[in-house]
């Protein structure tokens, strides 16, 4: 078996498609079709995903979405059928790690599944150009040295090298590091962002992993340059 996708959905037939092609493609699946049963379940369950649809009755898609992330680093991938909050499920201002639009195929949404789990494939993990990070330890390395990063640190890093090329502001990465809402200065991830970069360099000088874009924020990119400091 590949792990257990939740999938938390409140139209019911719809709910069975997807299952029905997940366990073909030998996930086991659990279905919920109210928001409110979610969070206990998932603290308790820890699945391999979550597909999670953005209208459900109880709690919307979006405060459910919230409410995992501040308990758990399980993917989620959001379902909408409202074209309006695509720029905010693109931004991924809410924790998840992808979205598919309604209508769609089950076919391509099985294709997401396996895409994200790749990304995110556990604990110890590797991601690319030498770089290990093991999210139940909040532990990571570069090419066999442990880069000896606070949590803070590991959380910012785990999320951008998970979303490479994406380009994220600070308020978005702010949300992503501190879950729990705490006001902080913008320009605490500019600090945080220096600290990652000298424990990389320290273990490798010739490896840039993460590059500031002028007037806009900060990407995960091995194969970039930078472009400037993020203003």
């Amino acid at each position: 078996m590949n792990g257990t996708i939740l999938i938390v959905e409140d139209e019911q037939k719809l709910a069975e498609l997807l299952r029905d092609y997940l366990l073909q493609a030998g996930f086991s699946v659990v279905m919920m079709f109210d928001g409110r049963d979610v969070v206990p379940w998932v603290r308790e369950q820890r699945p391999a995903l979550v597909l999670l649809d953005l209208m459900l009755p109880g709690m919307d898609g979006m405060e459910l979405c919230k409410q995992i992330r501040a308990c758990s680093n399980v993917p989620i991938i959001m379902e909408t059928a409202r074209v309006e909050e695509i720029d905010r499920l693109l931004g991924l201002e809410l924790g998840a790690d992808d979205y598919i639009c309604k209508p769609f195929s089950p076919r391509e949404v099985v294709a997401r599944v396996r895409a994200v789990l790749r990304r995110a494939s556990g604990a110890g993990s590797p991601v690319e150009n030498g770089l290990v990070l093991d999210a139940e330890r909040y532990h990571a390395s570069l090419n066999g040295h442990d880069l000896d990063l606070t949590a803070v640190e590991f959380r910012l890093l785990h999320y951008l090298a998970h979303h490479p090329g994406r380009i994220y502001n600070r308020q978005q990465l702010m949300d992503q590091i501190y879950p729990d809402e705490r006001v902080v200065s913008d320009r605490t991830i500019d600090s945080h962002i220096k600290k990652l970069r000298r424990k990389i360099e320290l273990v490798d000088p010739a490896v840039q992993l993460i590059h500031s874009v002028y007037g806009v924020g900060y990407k995960y990119d091995v194969s970039d340059v930078a472009e400037g400091d993020a203003g």
